[in-house]
C-alpha cells in the first residue's frame, strides 16, 4: 500500500511503500538502528554535558565525535556510515526545534532543552539513507550493508529518488519513504477563489456554501473502541524490571491497529476534501492557522479529531501538486475583522457568539463566514477589500 504523503517542502515530495521484510533482512535493521540509537544517546550526552560546561556542542564536534568512535569501536564500524551521520542532523534538527520552543515558552523534553534519549523498547527503529547509501535494482531495495528489502510498488516513482527512509510503526510492519522531486499536473482555469477558516465544531468553514468541511467525528465513534484497548494496556502492563506478558503486547497492538485506522480515516478526509477545493478553484485564501495551542485548552480532545493540522497540509499539498496559488493569511483579529467595510470591533468575541454582527455598517453574518472572506480580503483576492478600507483610515487618523 501507497501513501502519497507527498510532504513537499522545496519542490520536494514524498513517496511512501510497503516493504516486505525477511528475518534476516529485519535482523539486520535492527542492529542498524541499536548502532544509531547508540549515536543518538551519544548526542545527547555530550550535548548536556557541553551545556552544562557553558560550550556550544555543534554538528562539527558531533561529527568528530562518531569519526572517534568508529575508528575505536568495531561494534560501531560494522554498520553503515550513512545512517549514522542522518542520525546526527536529525539530532541537530530536534535540538533546534527545542531551542525554538524554550524561546516561545513551550514546554520541552527537559530543561536544557535536550531531545530525549532513545530507550530500546520505547522507540521504533527509523533509519535514513543518502543517494549513497541505497540502490534501486530490479524493483527492490538495496540497502548499504547488503540489506535488501521487497517493496510493494502500489503505484511507480515520478523520478528518482534522491533519499530514502525505512521505518518500522507500532505494529511491527515496515514501510519506505522516498524522496523525489514534486511533480506539477496542472488542471484546467475555472476562474474561481475561495476563503478557508479553520475551525473546531466544523473544521474548514469557506466562502463557498458546498466545499465547507463538518467534523467527521472518527475519534469520537471509535473511543468506546480507543478506551477499552487503554484500559486492557494498562491492567496488563508489566512492572518494573519484568518483561512484557503476550497478553500486553496483544493489547498494545490492538490499540495500535484502532488508532492507526483513525489516523487513516482523517487523512483520506482530508484528502479528499482538498482535492475538491483545489479542482474547483484557481486560488485559494487558507487561514495560516496553528492548532498546537489548542492542545491546552477545553477543546483539546474535539480538536484533535478535527485534525487540522493534517487536513491544511494535505490543502498545501494539493494545491501545489497541481500549481493552485494557495496562500497563507496571518489569522490575527481575523474574527474580529468586518468583511464589508473593514471595521474592526473593540474587544475579542467569545467563543458562545457564533455571529458577526458590525457596529460600523451593520452587516450581519455567521462568524466563521465572516472570517473566510477576511481571508479573501487579506489575501487580495478581493480588491474592494477592509484591509484597502483599515489602511486608508488609520493613515488619515495618523496625519490628524
Amino acid at each position: 500500500m501507497a501513501e502519497p504523503s507527498g510532504a513537499a517542502l522545496g519542490g520536494h515530495a514524498r513517496y511512501t511503500y510497503r516493504l516486505r521484510v525477511s528475518s534476516a533482512a529485519g535482523t539486520a535493521l535492527e542492529a542498524e538502528w541499536a548502532r544509531c540509537r547508540w549515536v543518538w544517546n551519544e548526542c545527547v550526552a555530550r550535548s548536556t554535558k557541553a551545556h552544562q560546561d557553558g560550550e556550544t556542542c555543534g554538528p562539527a564536534r558531533l561529527d568528530r565525535m562518531l569519526t572517534e568512535a568508529r575508528a575505536g569501536n568495531a561494534w560501531l564500524r560494522e554498520g553503515c556510515s550513512v545512517p549514522q551521520q542522518q542520525i546526527i542532523r536529525d539530532f541537530g534538527k530536534s535540538r533546534g526545534k527545542a531551542l525554538k520552543d524554550i524561546a516561545q515558552r513551550l514546554p520541552v523534553h527537559r530543561r536544557t532543552g535536550m531531545p530525549k534519549y532513545k530507550k530500546k523498547r520505547e522507540t521504533l527503529p527509523t533509519l535514513s539513507y543518502t543517494r549513497r547509501g541505497f540502490r534501486m535494482r530490479a524493483g527492490r531495495l538495496h540497502l548499504a550493508g547488503a540489506i535488501v528489502l521487497t517493496v510493494v510498488w502500489s503505484r511507480d516513482l515520478p523520478a528518482e529518488p534522491s533519499s530514502v527512509r525505512v521505518y518500522q510503526d507500532a505494529l511491527g510492519h515496515w514501510y519506505c519513504s522516498f524522496v523525489v522531486p514534486a511533480e506539477v499536473v496542472p488542471l484546467p482555469t475555472t476562474g474561481a477563489v475561495i476563503g478557508i477558516d479553520w475551525g473546531v465544531k466544523v473544521i474548514a468553514t469557506t466562502t463557498s456554501g458546498a466545499h465547507d468541511l463538518p467534523h467527521a467525528e472518527h475519534g469520537r465513534k471509535a473511543r468506546k473502541k480507543l478506551t477499552r484497548y487503554d484500559r486492557m494496556t494498562a491492567r496488563r502492563r508489566p512492572k518494573n524490571g519484568q518483561a512484557a506478558s503476550k497478553g500486553y503486547r496483544e493489547a498494545k497492538r490492538l490499540r495500535a491497529r484502532a488508532h492507526r485506522k483513525v489516523a487513516r480515516q482523517r487523512q483520506d478526509t482530508g484528502r479528499k476534501w482538498a482535492r475538491k477545493v483545489v479542482h474547483d478553484h484557481d486560488a485559494i485564501a487558507v487561514e495560516d492557522f496553528r492548532p498546537k495551542f489548542l492542545s491546552r485548552t477545553t477543546m483539546a480532545r474535539k480538536a484533535a479529531d478535527a485534525a487540522i493540522g493534517t487536513t491544511k497540509r494535505a490543502l498545501i499539498e494539493m494545491g501545489r501538486k497541481h500549481g493552485r496559488d494557495v496562500r497563507l493569511v496571518n489569522p490575527a483579529h481575523t474574527t474580529m475583522d468586518c468583511a464589508q467595510c473593514g471595521a474592526r470591533t473593540k474587544h475579542a468575541l467569545p467563543l458562545s457568539e457564533r455571529t458577526y454582527t458590525c457596529t460600523a455598517c451593520g452587516a450581519v453574518s455567521p462568524r466563521d463566514k465572516n472570517s473566510a472572506h477576511v481571508m479573501l480580503v487579506r489575501a487580495g483576492l478581493n480588491p474592494a477589500g477592509a484591509d484597502r478600507v483599515r489602511l486608508d483610515r488609520s493613515l488619515s487618523d495618523r496625519a490628524a
